[in-house]
């Protein structure tokens, strides 16, 4: 980056370069933000909305008083573009920046701090000079996996979403390699979208779009057509995907709270037939979201009568084991032992609970509490085989962990033993080397004394 004094120092000089050199960035054309490049950055894309970028920068007053400098931190400092982290300047610079760019920018009050200033640095009214360099930057990632990335290309309206079970409107253009395989305007359910062949990470990213957003979705293969692909589109297994999506138009599904609890039970047992379906189909990631709302619209239900009680404890069970399954299957063995400690505070010694706790702790290599869960499945049932073998399987991990450990202390104590020999003799030829240096030193200062006396 170029360094503070390639800032314009006096106001009145630094205006009148910007008036005769600077691009007006501004939608309106008002001239209240001016750029200039000084550095050109790789060719390339440009920052989105919602991108997280990071830069370095140096902003002054027009007096050529320093306000803020990330060099001087030696901090690069990072925000989500076109979100009113910063000052309007600053998310209108950006997006016109390529990685690599040097630029300086002249912003007046409005795009700045305004008429009240941000004091005590900044005065009210006060127009602004920075320099900035835009190091990186990266999309939206909407999974905790980094496996759905979105980049923002037009911004939405208002300030509502869809949710899952909304109907949405939508146009979809869908590459693959660069290879535009679909363009098509289709209405779905959110949750649902795998019925029409929408992919699970378009279906995903529907909760954070606002009506009229369009955006790029990167997909993971993942959350695209995953391991077995899409023949007929010609897409073949395990293939990223790029998705462009305009969310046209939605309805929103009933929140939990706009329904009864009569009601509530009724799209239940639906959304649990649906579940069952996807997890019979493979497809356990959409089933999963299924059990989910079952979950989000009944766990804190108490019901009236035991009729009810009853109905919504078989719901919650159901819907807690059944995604226990689906996330042992998916390897997440972490949400599984969370499902089963639900469905043991409805039912403290439920046998599939404990078992498929078991399976779960066994995974992540917790014997001791893996043999603990299969020893109480027995208890429950001593017909049950199957957690006998796992028992017989924990004990057996256990005997494997031991003599493992038996082998690196082993190999530890040997190496430690042959550094304590290799340190001996080291030590025993010091010794020796001092003993007859000392012999020679004393041969010498005897034939000193004898030349002396002669």
């Amino acid at each position: 980056m170029t360094t503070d004094q390639d800032l314009p120092m006096d106001g009145q000089s630094a205006v009148a370069v910007f008036a005769a050199k600077g691009i007006d960035v501004t939608p309106a054309k008002d001239k209240g933000v001016l750029k200039i490049v000084k550095g050109r950055g790789l060719d390339g894309d440009k920052p989105m909305i919602g991108d997280r970028v990071t830069v370095q920068f140096t902003g002054r007053l027009l007096n050529g008083q320093k306000l803020d400098s990330s060099l001087d931190r030696k901090d690069p400092f990072s925000f989500s573009l076109g979100k009113g982290q910063v000052i309007k300047a600053w998310d209108l610079i950006v997006k016109t920046m390529q990685k690599g760019e040097v630029c300086s920018l002249l912003c007046t009050p409005d795009y700045a701090y305004g008429a009240s200033g941000n004091p005590p640095k900044v005065p009210p009214n006060a127009s602004l000079l920075y320099e900035v360099e835009l190091l990186d930057f990266q999309g939206e990632m909407l999974t905790e996996d980094g496996g759905v990335m979105r980049r923002i290309k037009t911004m939405g309206q208002g300030f509502t979403n869809p949710n899952d079970g909304a109907t949405v409107d939508v146009h979809l253009e869908g590459r693959c390699e660069g290879r535009l395989f679909e363009s098509r305007d289709i209405r779905f359910i959110v949750g649902e979208a795998e019925d029409n062949g929408v992919p699970l990470g378009v279906d995903r990213a529907m909760e954070k779009m606002q009506k009229g957003e369009c955006c790029l979705l990167h997909l993971q293969s993942k959350y695209g057509f995953g391991r077995e692909g899409k023949p007929e589109l010609q897409i073949g297994p395990n293939k990223d995907l790029l998705y462009e999506v305009t969310l046209r138009d939605f309805k929103k599904a009933k929140e939990s709270w706009e329904m009864d609890l009569k009601e509530k039970l009724e799209l239940s047992a639906e959304v649990k037939h649906k579940g069952n379906q996807y997890f019979k189909a493979g497809l356990l990631q959409q089933a999963v979201i299924q059990y989910q709302r079952i979950v989000s619209w009944l766990e804190m239900e108490c019901g009236v009568g035991e009729e009810q009680q009853r109905k919504i404890q078989e719901f919650l069970l159901m819907s807690q084991l059944n995604l226990a399954l689906c996330f042992l299957r998916l390897q997440e063995f972490s949400h599984v032992v969370d499902n089963c400690n639900k469905v043991m505070e409805l039912d403290a010694k439920n046998e599939k609970a404990l078992y498929r706790r078991g399976e779960a702790r066994l995974c992540r290599n917790e014997f001791s509490l893996a043999m603990a869960d299969f020893q109480q499945v027995l208890e429950v049932n001593p017909l049950n085989r199957a957690a006998r073998a796992q028992m017989t399987i924990c004990q057996r991990k256990v005997r494997e962990h031991h003599e493992q450990d038996k082998k690196i202390y082993a190999n530890m104590f040997q190496k430690f033993a042959e550094h304590d020999k290799k340190v001996g003799k080291q030590k025993r030829r010091r010794d020796e080397g001092l003993k007859n240096n000392s012999e020679v030193g004393n041969k010498r200062r005897r034939r000193s004394q004898e030349n002396c006396c002669q």
